[in-house]
């Protein structure tokens, strides 16, 4: 495997969908090696564990291979190891899980449908605890 920078390799594997934001995601701290932050210009090689933080998903992957452009979403398999633990996806379905969604024009609740929505949050933390 060549090598290649980390912006480059983030954007090509499709774990970003620009290089611009593989790069401000590198200058933010959010892609780290060892629980170090890496600058986007860092080379990458074959075996290197990386850690991601999207949204609020911490993903964790082994890089396998270096592709020479952007790849087919198929093929991404072929060049790195997804080894996030199924409870990460978990923790982060159950987060976007508890915000409250409501339909686009149907305006805000009524007082009534507040009380319904207030004495159904009450209901479940209590069956939760």
């Amino acid at each position: 495997m060549e090598k290649v920078r980390a912006d480059k390799w983030l954007w090509m594997v499709r774990l970003f969908k620009t290089r611009t934001k593989a790069m401000d995601a590198c200058n933010a701290g959010k892609v780290k090696i060892e629980d170090i932050s890496i600058k986007p210009s860092r080379d990458l090689h074959q075996g290197v564990k990386m850690t991601i933080k999207l949204d609020q998903l911490k993903k964790e992957i082994l890089v396998l291979d270096a592709p020479k452009n952007r790849i087919p979403a198929k093929d991404v398999p072929l060049y790195y190891q997804d080894l996030t633990p199924p409870e990460e996806y978990e923790r982060v379905k159950m987060l976007r899980m508890r915000f409250e969604t409501r339909d686009a024009g149907i305006g805000r609740p009524t007082k009534r449908d507040r009380r319904q929505l207030d004495y159904l949050k009450n209901f479940l933390d209590s069956a939760e605890e």
